[in-house]
């Protein structure tokens, strides 16, 4: 039987038999880029129910707070005269307002100089605010300012500029009035006891009180042209002045008054017709109310829609979303639905559950508000409903105040017993002839004298060290205007400025001395006079001496030891009131009733998405598991497509050295076949 021969060579398909070869082969590596897929779907899909829990928790924050639920509304019938606002506190209901007087900023102006560039001098600015009446009584809460004017800055122009850079409560420009340009001076605040006094020191003349040099910027009311009173007053300060509810001449420093009715904000704009005045209408502003329940319902639906669509499962199609029957998915829902079932405890009000309100879960699982059953609850209960949503605390005596809480503090209702309030350090001044008012208490025997001898002192507050405060020379009348102008004077150092450190001036008018007191209360709270000068002590009463320091407050919750720290008692920690933080601003020591705290919807779920989004929570923990099997399908890849590469080459070598055996083979077949044609024929 011939040999029969397929052509050329061995006719072997190296190529294709290794590329079938190989497809077979790379099946485990294919599978793998399945698994990585379903991982990356996954992960985009707890990134997509991180961004929806997110999304919700903002939400959530915005409806913690109590004045969301607890917004009113203002009208006025003439917003020409005034407009309002009203905020928490605020009682509704309507008042008859009627602008007598609006508020005006002093305003002083200089002489006329020719151009903005002339000298006019250097040396320094103080510049008091207080009341004129006969005589200047500071202003006791405004410190003292002080501007130094340096050679660089002497020009109209330069002083200007120091002033608004120094940025003392005085705006200064300054007017061209077709004559000349004038520097013009306007207190920042409004009203009659921010009246400026301007005095100067270190005039390079060496006399503060003439009409040249920087003392052309003095002023003093009581004084004269080249004697102290070297400006115009072109406006008078003066209160606002009005007649609100039948009571009239209610005199305000400013045109925002905030504190006439209560909670609510006023701002006048011009004055009444006479004996007309319009009516300002409180009213609580359930509008707001509905929007932040209907937003709370659309939170909670939006990402339980968002979960319910990853972890669904069609029937019809017989396929489960991404997530279906993940466990970190649906406890994840279930711990949101766990706390809009439970009741809010810590509550003493009407409601206690959103259903009280109309919120309430349907079939499909989302939430919905049922309109008619809200207005309801709006219209009986209105401040109730605050508590469900935020958190809050609600003492029984009205001298404590709620301030905060932490993540520790335990819903509940807490006794309040206060064993010690504080108070604030001080230092009492000695009896003095000089500050007898025994004819009139507030009023001076004889007119108290300020002069170089008693001028100065240096005081230590809370520790900070004034530098040397110096006292206006003069004669002072009356208990009000010295303590004024000692506490003004003080306040007004750079050093307790910077460290926000002021202190309070009194008169003990049953003893006839000074007080001076750290307006903070505490165990940091102290007083010290530290240098004087020689009749300070025999004067104003105050030797160098130390006062007495301020205690903190103490108390307990539910019997357990709080932390005082001044005015501020803080649950203790391990405590189930750890973190309550609240404010004894004073009142008896002993029992003091109760704080109700508690913790609303929003609040519980801004808490609870806090810790499913954190780095130990069940998004970080599966997102980290999901990308670990990620990292581990790379690395299992690059192992394989290395082995691939290695039994591709070794695939090929086998067939190409099978190749070449089969074309000897076919060579060899081929000449026994010429030789077997040779010889046949040589047998014929």
């Amino acid at each position: 039987m011939p040999i029969s021969s397929a052509g050329l060579g061995s006719g072997l398909d190296v190529s294709g038999i290794v590329s079938q070869l190989m497809q077979l082969e790379r099946q485990p590596l294919t599978e793998l880029g399945k698994k990585e897929a379903g991982l990356q779907a996954k992960l985009s899909a707890y990134g997509s129910l991180k961004g929806a829990l997110s999304a919700f928790q903002g939400t959530m924050r915005g409806l913690a707070s109590l004045t969301r639920f607890q917004a009113l509304k203002t009208s006025v019938a003439d917003s020409t005269i005034l407009s309002a606002s009203a905020a928490t506190g605020a009682v509704p209901g309507s008042h008859s307002v009627e602008v007598k007087q609006l508020a005006q900023a002093h305003t002083l102006n200089s002489k006329v100089f020719t151009n903005t560039t002339d000298t006019v001098g250097t040396g320094t600015l103080t510049v008091q605010y207080g009341t004129y009446s006969g005589s200047f009584t500071a202003n006791a809460d405004k410190a003292s300012q002080t501007v130094t004017i340096g050679s660089g800055q002497s020009t109209l122009g330069g002083i200007r500029d120091a002033i608004n850079a120094a940025n003392i409560g005085v705006t200064a420009t300054i007017l061209n009035d077709g004559t000349g340009n004038r520097l013009v001076l306007v207190s920042k605040d409004t009203g009659a006891a921010n009246s400026l006094k301007i005095t100067v020191s270190n005039d390079g003349d060496s006399d503060n009180v003439n009409d040249a040099g920087l003392s052309q910027l003095a002023y003093d009311p009581a004084g004269s042209l080249g004697n102290g009173k070297n400006l115009s007053q072109s406006v008078a300060a003066q209160n606002a002045t009005l007649k609100i509810d039948g009571i009239d001449n209610i005199s305000k420093a400013s045109n925002t008054v905030t504190d006439a009715i209560q909670g609510v904000t006023l701002m006048l704009l011009k004055l009444s017709a006479s004996n007309t005045p319009t009516t300002v209408t409180v009213t609580r502003d359930t509008d707001s109310v509905k929007t932040a329940v209907k937003d709370f319902a659309d939170a909670y639906n939006y990402v339980q829609k968002n979960l319910a669509g990853l972890t669904a499962y069609d029937a019809a199609s017989k396929k489960g979303a991404i997530l279906q029957g993940d466990a970190s998915a649906l406890s994840m829902l279930s711990q949101v639905r766990a706390k809009l079932n439970a009741s809010v405890t810590g509550l003493s009000g009407a409601y206690t559950l959103l259903s009280q309100i109309g919120v309430s879960f349907q079939k499909d699982g989302t939430l919905a508000v049922d309109s008619t059953k809200l207005q309801t609850a709006l219209d009986t209960n209105f401040d109730a409903i605050a508590g469900l949503f935020a958190n809050q605390g609600k003492p029984s005596d009205g001298l404590v105040s709620y301030v905060g809480a932490t993540g520790n503090t335990k819903p509940g209702t807490y006794s309040l017993s206060v064993t010690q309030l504080a108070t604030q350090g001080y230092l009492n001044g000695a009896t003095t002839a000089s500050l007898n008012d025994d004819t009139s208490p507030g009023t001076f025997n004889s007119a108290f004298v300020i002069n170089a001898d008693n001028d100065a002192l240096s005081v230590t507050i809370n520790g900070k060290a004034s530098g040397v405060v110096t006292l206006a020379q003069g004669s002072y009348t009356t208990a009000v205007a010295l303590t004024a102008e000692i506490q003004s004077k003080i306040n007004g150092d750079s050093v307790l400025k910077a460290a926000g450190v002021s202190v309070i001036v009194s008169f003990d008018t049953a003893n006839n001395r000074l007080v001076l007191s750290s307006a903070n209360y505490g165990s940091d709270s102290t007083v010290a006079v530290t240098s004087e000068d020689p009749t300070t002590a025999t004067t104003l009463g105050f030797s160098i001496a130390t006062g007495t320091t301020g205690v903190n407050v103490a108390g307990t919750l539910n019997g357990a030891i709080g932390t005082g720290t001044g005015q501020y008692l803080t649950g203790a920690t391990g405590a189930d009131a750890e973190g309550l933080r609240l404010l004894v601003a004073g009142g008896a020591t002993g029992s003091r009733g109760t704080v109700n705290y508690s913790q609303g919807y929003a609040y519980q779920l801004d808490k609870l998405v806090d810790q499913l989004l954190g780095d130990s929570g069940p998004i970080a923990s599966r997102t980290k598991g999901i990308n670990a099997s990620i990292a581990d399908i790379g690395n299992r890849r690059s192992t394989l497509e290395q082995r691939l590469l290695d039994t591709e080459k070794r695939y090929r070598a086998q067939f190409t050295a099978l190749d070449g055996v089969m074309s000897r083979l076919r060579t060899t077949n081929d000449f026994l076949t010429r030789q077997l044609a040779v010889f046949t024929a040589q047998q014929q």
